[in-house]
This record gives C-alpha cells, structure tokens and sequence, in this order.
C-alpha cells in the first residue's frame, strides 16, 4: 500500500493497517496528494475507516445505542491520570502496523483512538530521510504559546464559556 501511494502519486511512502488478533479491521495509504487533504495520512486514512467498520450506523449513532461499537463506554485503566471514570472504547484491543513511524498529528490521533500499540517499519531517521521531517513540530511543541512559529493566542474565551459549560453540566453526557 505503501509504494502504491507513491507509484500512483496519491502520496508519500506510507500505508497502514489496524488489526485485532491477527484480523485486519482495516487499511489505509496516504492520500494527500489525491485528495488535496492534508490530514489525509495513512494511519488517519485507517483509523476512519475502521472506525467505519464498527460503528456501522455512523454518523448518527442513537443515543441508546452509544454503549455498543467504539463509543462503549469503559473504565479508566489503573493508573490514569484522566479525570473522568470511564471513557469511549474507541479502538481499544487494536494495534495499527505503518511502514513508518508516526508524526504529530497521527500519533496524536493514535492515542485518541486508544490503541494498543504501534509498530511501524521504518523509523524517524528514515522518513526524514525521504523529505518528510516532523522535527520541527516536534521542537516548535516544546516552546511556550507566544513562541511558536504559528502565531497561537486565546481569542474571546467567552466565546467557548457557553458551550463548555453546556457541556460539562449535560446529565447525559457520554464522553468520548
């Protein structure tokens, strides 16, 4: 998949798998340049499709049915610092395969889809080596907010006041 994504110009040298006990749930490539999506890297590309395979009634799943699929709620594993009890199980008992290791934004993905774990073929070293290089989000993530290199500032909190306290005093929340 991943020279596939390269031969036919929809990408850089990246493809991914999720499987669970050795089953594949599902496969991606990068597809950046087909799409003109940037977020549109392998294991993104995966998560969404194996997030599609088993919540088959997506995107409006009802809300008696949350319980059941990735959106089943579970309890925090021990030793958690996460302040809720339970959490959505997402694609836990899951492992993702890539032909490389994971950047930022996927690997951030990664963990919000509580995965078990990563394997991946090729290491920093080697992506980098292919002119794909996160080092620098990863140093630019270290630096305080006014130092970035993306302008980043907090606009108008009250903006979000509203909806987060609509939020967080929703007696029938089902977190994520």
């Amino acid at each position: 998949m991943a020279k596939e994504s390269v031969v036919n110009n929809w990408g850089g040298p990246f493809g991914a798998v999720i499987a669970r006990d050795g089953d594949i749930v599902a496969r991606g490539q990068n597809r950046v340049l087909l799409t003109g999506d940037p977020t549109a890297h392998a294991e993104i590309e995966t998560i969404r499709k194996a997030v599609a395979v088993l919540n088959s009634e997506a995107p409006s799943i009802p809300q008696d049915r949350q319980n059941e699929a990735t959106l089943q709620l579970v309890p925090r594993p021990e030793g958690s610092v996460d302040s809720l009890p339970e959490r959505a199980k997402m694609l836990m008992g899951r492992e993702i395969y890539i032909s490389g290791a994971p950047g930022p934004m996927c690997m951030s993905a990664i963990y919000w889809a509580r995965l078990d774990a990563v394997r991946f073929a090729s290491d920093l070293a080697a992506t980098s080596s292919t002119g794909f290089d996160d080092a620098f989000q990863y140093e630019d993530f270290t630096r305080p907010l006014t130092e970035r290199r993306i302008k980043v500032e907090q606009f108008r909190p009250d903006l979000g006041a509203e909806a987060y306290a609509s939020c967080t005093g929703k007696q029938d929340r089902h977190p994520c």
